[in-house]
Formats: C-alpha cells, sequence, structure tokens
C-alpha cells in the first residue's frame, strides 16, 4: 500500500506561488519531473480578494515565462510599462526613463499576482512533467543520503533527489532545516488597490517619494493602475479602515490631479514590509528559491524578478547536472546555485533598503543630495541607460533562460 502511495520525480517543490510555479515548469522544460505541493486551493485563485498586489516582471523575467510557457496565459493581462518617472516629494527634478532610449522592448509588464499564478497553473496542466498536488500540506519530512522523502497530510508519500523550498518568507522548508535568517521590520506597511481613472496612463509608471515613503502608480490594463502607497504601519492600518469617501480623497491628495478622477475598484490591502534574508540557500538534499531565500522592500519591485532569478539559475545548473550524470541533490551541485545567486541578491537587498532609509524621510540635506542625485543621472545618458538596464533585469551574469534561450 504504501508503494502504491509513493509519488516519485527528480524534484519537488513545497509551495506553488510564483516562484514554485515557475521553477516546477523550468525544471520540466529541461526534461526534469517536478511535483509541486501547495496548501492553497486553485478555485481560490480565481477570486479578487485573493491576492491585491500586483508585479511589475522585468523584461528578462518575462522572456523566462515566454520559455518555460507561461506568457501565453497571461499576455492579455499584462500591461506594458513604456516610461518611468522618478519624483522626490515636491521638488522639480526628476528621473525619467523611457524604454525608447535603449530600443523598442518594453521595459517590464505589470500583471496582477492572481493572474500570473493562474496562468502559472494553466502552463503546468499543460506539463506532463509536473505534478501539482493541491490543496494539501506537508506533515513530516526526511532526508537521506540518496534524497527526501515528503510525506503529505492525506497519506501520500512523495519521493525525490532534491526538494526546494518556495513557500515564502514563512518557510517550512527552511525552518524544518535549521536554516536561520537576518530579518527586521520596517515599521512601514504597503496599502495596495486598483483603481480606475479618467485619464489614460500611456504606460507611464510613476514612483513618487514622500515622507513616509514611496507612493508608486502602476500601469495596468482597461484604463486602471495599481496603488503600492508605502505609510507608517500604524497609519496604513488607519486608511485602509476609512469609508471609502475618506480613503478616496486621501488618494486624490496624493495624485493631485494626474489621470483624473479615480474610483477604487475591489478591496484594499495592507501588507508589513520589512527584509529578510537567509543565511544560506543550500543544505543537503535541499534549496531555497524566492522569499524564502529573500525577502525585499518592494521600492525597486524587484521581488519576484530576483525570485525568477533564482528560478532560472538553479534549473540551469540542476538540468546541466542531469545531462552529466551528476546527482542533482548533491551538496557540490547546490553550491554552484548558491555561489551564483547569493551575491546578487546581497546587494539587491542592500540596495532597496538603503534607498527605502534614504528617501523615507523629509530631512533637508539628504533630501537636497537625493535630489542632485537624480538630476545627475537624468542629465547623463550612458548612467541613465545603466540605470535602466537593471530595472530591465539584465545585469550581471545572465542565465539562458533570462536571455530567453532554451535550457
Amino acid at each position: 500500500m504504501g508503494d502504491q502511495n509513493m509519488i516519485v520525480a527528480d524534484v519537488v517543490i513545497v509551495g506553488g506561488g510564483l516562484a514554485g510555479a515557475s521553477m516546477a515548469l523550468a525544471l520540466a522544460h529541461g526534461g526534469l519531473r517536478a511535483v509541486v505541493i501547495d496548501r492553497d486551493d486553485p478555485k481560490t485563485l480565481m477570486a479578487a480578494n485573493y491576492d491585491g498586489r500586483t508585479c511589475a516582471i522585468a523584461a528578462a523575467s518575462r522572456k523566462v515565462l515566454e520559455v518555460i510557457g507561461a506568457w501565453q496565459h497571461m499576455a492579455d493581462d499584462a500591461e506594458p510599462i513604456l516610461d518611468i518617472r522618478i519624483a522626490d516629494g515636491q521638488s522639480p527634478l526628476f528621473l525619467h526613463y523611457d524604454h525608447k532610449d535603449v530600443g523598442n522592448e518594453a521595459l517590464g509588464h505589470i500583471v496582477e499576482n492572481r493572474k500570473t499564478r493562474q496562468a502559472l497553473y494553466q502552463a503546468m496542466a499543460a506539463d506532463d512533467l509536473v505534478t501539482l498536488l493541491s490543496p494539501v500540506s506537508v506533515r513530516d519530512m526526511d532526508r537521506d543520503g540518496g534524497g527526501v522523502t515528503l510525506t503529505l497530510e492525506d497519506g501520500r508519500t512523495v519521493r525525490a533527489s532534491l526538494m526546494i523550498g518556495a513557500e515564502g518568507r514563512r518557510s517550512m522548508v527552511r525552518d524544518w532545516a535549521g536554516i536561520k535568517t537576518y530579518d527586521w521590520q520596517y515599521d512601514q506597511s504597503a496599502i495596495v488597490c486598483t483603481v480606475a481613472h479618467k485619464e489614460p496612463h500611456n504606460g507611464l509608471a510613476v514612483e513618487h517619494f514622500l515622507p513616509a515613503g514611496p507612493f508608486a502608480i502602476l500601469p495596468m490594463t482597461d484604463n486602471r493602475s495599481s496603488i503600492v502607497w508605502t505609510e507608517k504601519t500604524h497609519l496604513a492600518n488607519y486608511l485602509v479602515a476609512q469609508d471609502e469617501q475618506v480613503f478616496l480623497d486621501e488618494l486624490h491628495a496624493r495624485f493631485d490631479g494626474y489621470l483624473g478622477d479615480l474610483e477604487v475598484i475591489g478591496p484594499r490591502f495592507c501588507y508589513p514590509l520589512g527584509l529578510q534574508h537567509a543565511y544560506r540557500y543550500t543544505d543537503p538534499r535541499l534549496a531555497l528559491i524566492g522569499d524564502a531565500a529573500h525577502g525585499m522592500h518592494p521600492i525597486a519591485g524587484q521581488g519576484l524578478n530576483m525570485g525568477i532569478r533564482d528560478v532560472a539559475a538553479l534549473a540551469e545548473i540542476l538540468v546541466e547536472a542531469r545531462r552529466l550524470g551528476r546527482d542533482i541533490g548533491s551538496v557540490d551541485v547546490l553550491a554552484g546555485y548558491e555561489q551564483w545567486r547569493r551575491f546578487d541578491n546581497t546587494v539587491m537587498l542592500a540596495v532597496t533598503d538603503l534607498t527605502n532609509r534614504l528617501f523615507s524621510n523629509d530631512i533637508a540635506p539628504v533630501r537636497l543630495a537625493r535630489d542632485i542625485g537624480l538630476a545627475v543621472v537624468q542629465k547623463i545618458p550612458t548612467l541613465k541607460k545603466t540605470f535602466m538596464s537593471h530595472a530591465m533585469g539584465y545585469a550581471g551574469t545572465l542565465p539562458r533562460l533570462m536571455r530567453g534561450q532554451k535550457l
């Protein structure tokens, strides 16, 4: 009976969110069989109150989603980012990125999280090398020299050479392995909602730095925009709890007439903000990706993109190891993933943390310095193109998937 209830795969992924599902599809693209275990019911993904957030999917991340077969299911829900404008308070100085400065490719796309996840689920359902087990939770984990065995709450077991933790900041896999984290809270929370507006956004993403934190207006389809509004946590909770008119008045005050009349569509959400970084990304027979490995401030919109970069790098390493006849769960194979991704993620965590601290205040000398900095970048085309390249996900050593190449 035990054998009949056992599912065997090359890799078992705990967590079927954006990182976990992308990981499964990337591995399947390279010929590895993956089992995804997710505690969420796929039916809940259709609900508007499931997740109010959107993702800024960088150009390089879009290429990954195209190669692994997910983008075709979400392209109609993706709004191109053609321009980005960064402004500091009431300063007349600003930084403007125009996609035409680096070619005809959009800088990125804005997509609702739930739409992205639905697309990933559709792609997994169409792939014979991916098995999705949901809704179900893991009851027990065990590993030995040859692999890992997971026992599920429904009595089934999964056996694989490698386990990947992709369940976000509260990763059970990470805790089970005894991997500690560096973490702290910012005393900031992000108010997230969707607004419809009278005037077209024309593909312009705006990040307006205010003393309490950034106020981002991100272009969506159908003349809508996603709002990511950072405030001190106590004030954010207060604002979200206000009636519709009070909340709308506060929004209008921050929009200052931009995009005309506003209407809040759907629920409002409030997410506490913090930084988290795992001491290490790997352990024997185990690897961490996405927010299970690193959670950062959304100020640069790079959280998911760094997770997709994890996916692309780890998939490339594992597929290559299998082709060479190596054990994909071995310590030496996984060491290559840690070496490739840790420095890159550490730099991004430091940049987002520093940027948030630098801009989330109203100290006059600091404000002057950052305004001069924005003006300098705006006036130097080569420097601005470098920053744009980073925003598009093209900086550093790119995995093949991020170059649009097959594994």
